[in-house]
């Protein structure tokens, strides 16, 4: 900053006024302010004059690396924090690296508040945290009451996907499931309340996941069906649906005239041409903005002079989106 006011030919203190933002800099002083810190390159550290005022006012978000949704969340956090005046801060789940460590590492970083993107945290772990501080659980429901919960209603989202495979005329509908992910219990509840709407309709549940790799496993279990096959099968995510797609395809099968498949998501790769994968949406902006709002209006009802309401966490409804993969069932199947 001394080297700025010194191009400049002004104060430090009006250095320091300029990239505060704060009244105190003519127009025209603001310029050259502006303009030396261009000629020398220079980034006011905002970090340090967080801290020096009190506050970081940065949020810390885990998420799992490789995730193709969480990387669409991402962008929507970015926009909703920018907007309310706080910054994102960064921690990667990997095969390698837990839950555990990514949330240490941004409360080492002084994060004032915490979205935790599909985590796979302990109960215990959770409620500790929000014990400290605000956590917001992405995704993922959790009955911690020190914990706001941001998720789509993955149960709605499933029943939805059935119910368009029924209304095809599909009887035997199979689900690619996912285990233990955050969201596959309640998708395991929809797809079951939806085949509980037409009487006779039998469960196929399928080991599926949320790769791709889940996927192509999963259509070789149900390859080896044979005359038993499903006509259609409702997926875990869109990349097990690609997965399953892929393999399908390469052993004759015609995507959908001889299997119709259904994703959830609605990553971007779905929507390619050669894809034209249905799918259930999940609104990413919508999570996003919920998710910010939730954990800032505990930030600032704690530290503003006002407080107010308590943020509930929202359920956000998906929504159908359909392209090329579905289809009325092979002639010939029992109706």
């Amino acid at each position: 900053m001394e080297d700025v006011a010194a191009r400049a030919g002004v104060s430090r203190a009006l250095v320091s006024i300029v990239f505060r933002g704060v009244t105190g800099a003519s127009d025209e002083t603001r310029g050259r302010v502006l303009e030396a810190a261009r000629e020398l390159d220079y980034r006011p550290d905002t970090r340090a004059s967080r801290l020096g005022r009190g506050r970081t006012r940065m949020l810390g978000v885990t998420f799992a690396v490789g995730h193709a949704f969480h990387g669409e969340i991402l962008g929507s956090l970015y926009s909703e924090a920018d907007s309310a005046g706080y910054e994102i801060v960064l921690s990667g789940v990997t095969p390698v690296r837990d839950d555990r460590a990514a949330v240490d590492t941004l409360l080492a970083e002084r994060c004032e508040g915490l979205v935790l993107v599909g985590s796979g945290l302990a109960s215990t772990d959770l409620r500790r945290l929000g014990d400290g501080l605000p956590v917001v659980s992405l995704l993922r429901p959790v009955r911690e009451a020190q914990v706001d919960v941001v998720r789509t209603d993955d149960a709605l989202g499933l029943r939805l996907a059935v119910e368009h495979l029924r209304g095809l005329g599909h009887q035997r509908i199979a689900l690619l499931d996912g285990g233990r992910a955050p969201g596959a219990a309640e998708r395991r509840q929809g797809y079951r309340r939806g085949l509980r709407v037409s009487p006779g309709l039998d469960e196929v549940v399928l080991d599926g996941g949320l790769t791709e790799l889940d996927g192509a496993r999963a259509a070789t279990a149900f390859l080896a069906l044979g005359g038993e096959r499903p006509s259609a099968v409702a997926a875990f995510n869109d990349r097990c649906a690609l997965g399953f797609v892929d393999v399908v395809r390469q052993a004759g099968l015609r995507v959908p005239e001889d299997v119709s498949v259904v994703g959830f998501d609605d990553i971007e790769q779905a929507a390619y041409p050669h894809v034209a994968l249905t799918t259930v949406r999940q609104d990413a902006a919508r999570l996003g903005a919920e998710a910010v709002r939730a954990v800032t209006s505990r930030l600032d009802d704690a530290t503003g002079p006002e407080g107010g309401p308590t943020p509930d966490g929202a359920v956000v409804e998906p929504e159908l989106v359909v392209r090329r993969s579905t289809a009325a069932p092979p002639h010939g199947e029992a109706s």
